[in-house]
C-alpha cells in the first residue's frame, strides 16, 4: 500500500497464527491503521491477497452507528450470521399465520441460532458488559444515551461477543480507565483464537502480546514476545547490521587504496582479484527507520518551599452529585501523586478543584468549599484533559508560544518545537490546523518552557504514540518538581508514581507508595 510516493509497505508476506496475540507497532504514519483497515475489508490493498478466518471481532471506530438499538442487542450484533438469523426469527414469529414454508425456515434458523449459543446470546453478552463496567442498568437502554467512553466499551463488548476466532482491536484501550483495562489484559490472555491488537499502551503490550508485528522499513517484521522484548531484539539486530557494514567499509577503503596505487602496474591480476572483493563486501543496505524520538525534559526556574501544598475539608458538588467531599492533605516538595478512579468517578474534578486560582493557572473553576494553601514560590504547569481548549486560533503555533516568555528568541522557541518533532517550517503553521498528537505535543512545549516546580497532568498520554510516552515517562522520572498525575497508562503510573490517591463514591484513599504496591495491598 502507497500513498502517492510514500510507500508504507510493499511485498509483505506475513501469517498471524491461531492462538497468538499480535501487537501491531510502529511509528505514526508508519500504517498501523491502514493495515488493520486491510485486514477488515474496509481497504484493498493496492497488490497482494489475504487470508481471513470465518468470523471476526473487529472494534467499531464509529461510535453513532448503533445509536438506535440497545445496549445488549449492539454487543449480540458482534456475531453477524447470529443476529441476522435472531432478526429473521422474530419476523416470522410476528406474522398473523405461518406456512409451510415458513415453520421449515423457522426450523432452519433456530438450528443457526443454536450453532451460535444464541439462547445464552443476553447472559453472554451482560457478562462482557458487566466486565467493561457497564452496569445492568444500562443493558435496556439504547446507544444513544450513553457517554462516549460507554459507548467504546460496549463497542468492545461487541468485538469480543461470542468467542470470534480473529480478534481485530485498534487502540482498545481509549477512553478505558485502569481497572477496565486489567479486566480486558485477563480476557485476552484466555482468548484461543488470533489477536491482532494496535496500542500505544507499553504495559498492555507486554502484559497481551505473545508475539510482536512491527511496521517499520516499509514491510512488517515479526518479533517473539512482548513490546520491550521487540525494541531490545530490534535495536540489537540494526546495531549488528550497522557494526558489520562498519567492518566492510573499512576493509573496501583498503582494498580500494590498494587498486588505486596499482592499477596501472605489474600487479594487474591482484587488482582484479580485488575489484571483485569489495563487489562481494557491499555493505547491507539499511533502510531508514520511521521511528522519531521527541526529547522532553522538564526543568524547574526554582524550587518551590518544603511545603508543596496543604488543602482542608476541599468540597466540590455538581447539584446533588457529590464529587469531592472534606479532602484534607498534605504534600511535600517532589512528591509525585498518581491519581486514579474508575470513570466519572472525579479524578478531573479532584485536579481542578485543587488548582483552581492557584499561581500560574487561570482555570476560572469554582470549588465549593474548604482551604488550599500553596507553598512558597509554587509556579504551577498544567496539562488539562482537553489540551485543545487552552490554545488560541488564528495564529502560528510559534506566536501562541511567545506569549509564555515573550523573552525568549526565535531559535529557542524553535529548538523547543524541534524536540517535540515539529519540523523547522512548521513553527508558521496555524494553531488551527492542529491535529490531536500536535496540540498535545505543544503544550508540552509550553510546559518546558515554563519551568514549573508542580506539574498537574490530566491523561497527557491521550493522542500520544509510544516513542512519545516512553519519552514523557523518562522525563518524569528525571523531574524534580512535584507532580500530580491522572493517566490510565499503567507504566507510567507504575514508574513516577510514589503516593497513590484512589478515588470512590467521591471519597479518597491515600496510600503511599507506588502503584503496585497499592494492587497488592488492595488485591
Amino acid at each position: 500500500m502507497r500513498y502517492g510516493a510514500k510507500i508504507l509497505f510493499e511485498d509483505v508476506s506475513t501469517v498471524f497464527q491461531a492462538g497468538r496475540r499480535y501487537g501491531l507497532t510502529g511509528p505514526n504514519g508508519a500504517g498501523k491503521s491502514t493495515f488493520m483497515k486491510i485486514l477488515t475489508g474496509e481497504l484493498e490493498p493496492q497488490k497482494g491477497n489475504i487470508g481471513l478466518p470465518r468470523r471476526i471481532g473487529v472494534l467499531s471506530q464509529d461510535q453513532f452507528a448503533f445509536d438506535a438499538y440497545r445496549v445488549i442487542d449492539t454487543v449480540i450484533m458482534g456475531n453477524k450470521g447470529l443476529w441476522a438469523a435472531l432478526e429473521e426469527r422474530e419476523r416470522l414469529y410476528e406474522k398473523a399465520e405461518l406456512t409451510d414454508d415458513d415453520g421449515m425456515r423457522l426450523g432452519e434458523l433456530e438450528g443457526v441460532v443454536a450453532e451460535n449459543d444464541g439462547y445464552a446470546a443476553e447472559s453472554d453478552a451482560a457478562i462482557l458488559l458487566d466486565g467493561l463496567d457497564i452496569p445492568e442498568s444500562l443493558h435496556e437502554r439504547k446507544m444513544s444515551e450513553l457517554q462516549g467512553g460507554q459507548k467504546v466499551r460496549v463497542l468492545l463488548a461487541q468485538a469480543l461477543f461470542g468467542a470470534p476466532e480473529g480478534l481485530l482491536l485498534d487502540e482498545p484501550t481509549n477512553h478505558l480507565d485502569l481497572e477496565s483495562i486489567h479486566w480486558l489484559q485477563d480476557f485476552l490472555n484466555r482468548y484461543q483464537g488470533t489477536l491482532i491488537c494496535i496500542s500505544h499502551d507499553r504495559h498492555f503490550l507486554n502484559s497481551v502480546t505473545t508475539h510482536i508485528a512491527d511496521i517499520d522499513y516499509q514491510t512488517i517484521i515479526t518479533y517473539t514476545g512482548g513490546y520491550d522484548d521487540m525494541v531490545l531484539a530490534k535495536t540489537q539486530i540494526r546495531s549488528r547490521i550497522e557494526s558489520q557494514n562498519a567492518q566492510r567499509e573499512k576493509k573496501i577503503d583498503q582494498l580500494k587504496e590498494f587498486i588505486a596505487r596499482f592499477s596501472a602496474g605489474t600487479r594487474s591480476s591482484q587488482v582484479t582479484s580485488r575489484k571483485k572483493e569489495v563487489e562481494r563486501l557491499q555493505t547491507s543496505d539499511l533502510a531508514k527507520s520511521n521511528i522519531a524520538r521527541p526529547f522532553i525534559r522538564f526543568e524547574m526556574k526554582r524550587p518551590s518551599g518544603k511545603h508543596a501544598l496543604e488543602t482542608k475539608n476541599l468540597s466540590k458538588a455538581y447539584g446533588d452529585l457529590q464529587a469531592v467531599s472534606d479532602f484534607t492533605c498534605s504534600v511535600s516538595r517532589g512528591e509525585k501523586i498518581g491519581v486514579i478512579g474508575r470513570n466519572g468517578a472525579g479524578k478531573t474534578t479532584l485536579l481542578r478543584t485543587i488548582i483552581a486560582g492557584g499561581p500560574g493557572v487561570s482555570d476560572d473553576f469554582i470549588r465549593d468549599g474548604g482551604v488550599i494553601e500553596w507553598g512558597h514560590e509554587v509556579n504551577i504547569g498544567y496539562f488539562p484533559q482537553d489540551p485543545r481548549a487552552t490554545i488560541s486560533l488564528g495564529m502560528t503555533i510559534l506566536d501562541w508560544l511567545r506569549e509564555f516568555d515573550p523573552q525568549a528568541s526565535n531559535e529557542e522557541l524553535r529548538g523547543l518545537l524541534g524536540q517535540m518533532l515539529f519540523a523547522r517550517d512548521e513553527s508558521s503553521k496555524p494553531t488551527d490546523a492542529l491535529s490531536g498528537g500536535e496540540v498535545a505535543r505543544l503544550v508540552f512545549c509550553r510546559l518546558m518552557l515554563q519551568k514549573a516546580n508542580v506539574l498537574v497532568l490530566d491523561e497527557p498520554t491521550n493522542h500520544l504514540d509510544l516513542e512519545s510516552i516512553n519519552a514523557l515517562n523518562f522525563a518524569l522520572q528525571k523531574f524534580d518538581g512535584t507532580l500530580f498525575l491522572v493517566t490510565h497508562d499503567h507504566d507510567l503510573l507504575e514508574e513516577t508514581a510514589t503516593r497513590i490517591w484512589s478515588m470512590t463514591n467521591h471519597q479518597i484513599e491515600d496510600f503511599r507508595g507506588t502503584y503496585d504496591e497499592f494492587q497488592a495491598k488492595t488485591a
